[in-house]
């Protein structure tokens, strides 16, 4: 069984998508779905999904298009991309686009099943830019703005930022802080303290709203408030 998935199927062959969606019902796995790009486009924008399954060649917007959209925005849910075509040119250009992974058809639905659970389990490492309210990380040129602002980071600001971003709204370990920036060779803790005090003054020292917040006995934690 799957662990609660939350999918979304962007497929416009309704024979196909009533199959899959049948099948994953049989697995405890909620789906929506959307016969076209733009409708998928649209869904991903307004909801959480674990995963989405998109096929490649779409009515009103493409596979490609949808891919390349979303990840310029920020997000990075995984996608697995269905695709009659086998060819190593034409999954290398899905890659490119913001594919995590890749589904011939014709294909078993036990399969589809397995790698939509290996994807769920981590978000796309091919996102090209991460956001939380008006906070952005352009990861290719490596540089963050707040509100349009140009913020001034540190190389180690940046991959604290980052850490955060992809976690948010979670919380984060000072553990997995101190791991994905100084991976094995880590500095004594007050290395940490120092550049948190210098990314939240950074990030919010002339902001109305705080997005940085220390979560006592935990970690920290990037979203908009306090629950």
């Amino acid at each position: 069984m799957a662990e609660n998935l939350q999918l979304l199927l962007v497929e416009d062959d309704i024979d196909l998508a009533t199959a899959i969606i049948d099948y994953l019902e049989l697995e405890d796995i909620q789906c929506d779905h959307a016969a076209n790009g733009l409708s998928g486009y649209n869904l991903i924008e307004s909801n959480q999904y674990d995963v989405v399954v998109l096929d490649l060649n779409l009515p009103k917007m493409n596979g490609l298009e949808v891919c390349e959209k979303i990840r310029s925005q920020g997000i990075d849910v995984p996608i697995l991309m269905l695709t009659a075509r086998d060819t190593l040119d034409d999954k290398l250009t899905g890659f490119s686009k913001g594919a995590d992974d890749y589904l011939v058809k014709p294909f078993a639905m036990e399969e589809l099943i397995v790698r939509a659970q290996v994807l769920s389990k981590r978000r796309s490492g091919q996102v090209s830019k991460l956001k939380v309210e008006d906070l952005e990380l352009d990861l290719q040129e490596k540089s963050a703005t707040r509100n349009g602002q140009v913020i001034k980071l540190s190389p180690i600001g940046i991959k604290l930022l980052e850490c955060l971003l992809r976690e948010s709204p979670n919380i984060v370990s000072r553990d997995k802080l101190m791991q994905s920036v100084w991976g094995d060779e880590q500095p004594d803790s007050n290395s940490l303290k120092v550049h948190m005090f210098n990314l939240r003054k950074a990030v919010d020292g002339k902001a109305e709203d705080k997005l940085i917040h220390t979560i006592t006995g935990h970690g920290f934690a990037l979203k908009r408030e306090i629950e």
